[in-house]
């Protein structure tokens, strides 16, 4: 790999890396915007069921040699909509999956539930098999729509200035 290809702290050292950073970028925002209008409008939608937790717990996740570990509540349960049976593992309506910095906070948003026991899950009409436990929103795609503007924000930048310099 040529050192042109690099990236340093102002952006990606080429016009075709800068332009890769803007549409990834662009990728990741759009995403995090379609997101939080899903699960707006989920929320809105929702109405609720009884649903069988049938299972509860929390998973540990170091990213890549780091030494900081992310937590993630993870839930499954099951639910009887419109005569059909579904089986879901939300906790939330958005589509992205929250995580804590700590055990303690992963176990504080799965506290409500135990396994066997009957809770109230909320369904929208136009996805009865995406059922979420939480009507309350997740700022997870307001995290990724954040981290897509930055990449749109350097991917721009650095376009502009490689196309300039061209």
């Amino acid at each position: 790999m040529s050192g042109d290809s690099s990236i340093s702290v102002d952006g990606p050292s080429t016009f075709r890396g800068a332009v890769l950073f803007l549409v990834v970028g662009l990728a990741i925002t759009g995403f995090g915007v379609y997101d939080y209008v899903q699960q707006s409008d989920a929320m809105e939608n929702a109405v609720s069921v009884e649903a069988e937790m049938t299972e509860v717990g929390i998973e540990a996740d170091s990213a890549g040699s780091s030494t900081d570990v992310e937590y993630t509540p993870t839930v499954e349960f099951s639910y009887t909509y419109e005569g059909e049976s579904y089986t879901s593992t939300n906790l939330f309506p958005s589509e992205t999956t929250s995580s804590y910095d700590t055990r303690s906070a992963a176990r504080d948003a799965v506290a409500d539930y135990d396994e066997g026991a009957t809770v109230t899950a909320y369904v929208s009409p136009d996805q009865p098999g995406n059922a979420f436990l939480k009507n309350e929103k997740s700022n997870s795609p307001l995290i990724f729509a954040g981290v897509g503007l930055f990449f749109v924000l350097v991917g721009g930048k650095s376009t502009v200035t490689q196309y300039g310099g061209s």
